[in-house]
């Protein structure tokens, strides 16, 4: 057996398998480069074109998935992987983890219409799958929402999508719905010019359409005021803490009375 002659063998073997270990390295990260600045580019020319920043993380998103799969497939190809078989094998995977994952499918096919029927995008405050919340990025698989109490909520695309969403950031104005209690002494037309006074004073309410304040319903203790004005979506909640700071004012300065409840009897039961 001549050792010189095995180990020269060895050593060219390892040398060439070596060799083809850098260059994959060095492919690795010279493609995986090239895929930052390819994404990064397409990211740039749609924001050029004022694509719908929801749309863009969209599509940057699949691009870099979709070049970097073929940059793993480039490597293996290298190495002399028959990438037609790895093909098959990449559609078998595909297959079985479809079987398995399917919720996740399901997540990536919802966000996709998501995408395509837009019922929100990024920034709006919207309801969706009992949460409420502003849109910060719809993902392959999920959406994040920031809730007003800033928690930042995951939710997944096909539960939005198969359950009832509210936009509230695409009409130019939103109502804020309170209610005034009356006591049954109370002069309600003197009460619902006060109030009217009172709303139209609060900043960014609308004049158009015009706030509402009228009786909604009774009950024991009295009538029950609707009290209605209009704001931008923005201006919501301030407007909102401001009415019913001005119902409790305005009832306050004018001396009402506090509502209590009155139980009549019969004087058979009495």
């Amino acid at each position: 057996m001549n050792f010189d002659s095995i180990t020269t063998t060895a050593t060219a073997a390892l040398t060439v398998f070596g060799m083809k270990i850098l260059g994959a390295i060095v492919a690795w990260i010279v493609g995986r480069y090239l895929i930052r600045l390819a994404v990064r580019l397409v990211s740039h020319a749609m924001s050029r074109q004022h694509i719908d920043p929801t749309l863009e993380r969209y599509m940057a998103t699949i691009l870099s998935v979709a070049l970097t799969i073929i940059l793993i497939i480039a490597v293996l190809g290298y190495f002399g992987v028959e990438t037609t078989s790895f093909a098959a094998l990449i559609a078998a995977l595909g297959i079985a983890i479809g079987a398995a994952w399917a919720g996740l499918l399901a997540n990536f096919a919802a966000g996709a219409f998501l995408i395509i029927l837009r019922p929100f995008k990024v920034g709006d405050f919207v309801k969706a799958a009992g949460l409420e919340g502003t849109v910060k990025e719809i993902g392959l698989f999920a959406t994040i929402l920031m809730t007003p109490d800033n928690v930042m909520s995951f939710v997944g695309n096909n539960k939005i999508f198969s359950d009832t969403i509210q936009n509230y950031s695409i009409s130019p104005h939103r109502r804020v719905e309170r209610t005034a209690q009356l006591a049954h002494t109370v002069n309600v037309q003197d009460a619902i010019g006060r109030l009217k006074d009172a709303i139209a004073k609060i900043p960014n309410v609308q004049k158009d359409p015009a706030p509402v304040v009228e009786i909604v319903d009774f009950n024991s203790r009295g009538p029950v005021l609707a009290v209605r004005p209009n704001t931008a979506p923005e201006h919501y909640w301030q407007v909102y803490f401001d009415t019913n700071r001005a119902i409790s004012e305005t009832f306050g300065d004018a001396g009402y009375p506090v509502p209590e409840e009155h139980v009549h009897m019969s004087s058979a039961a009495a």
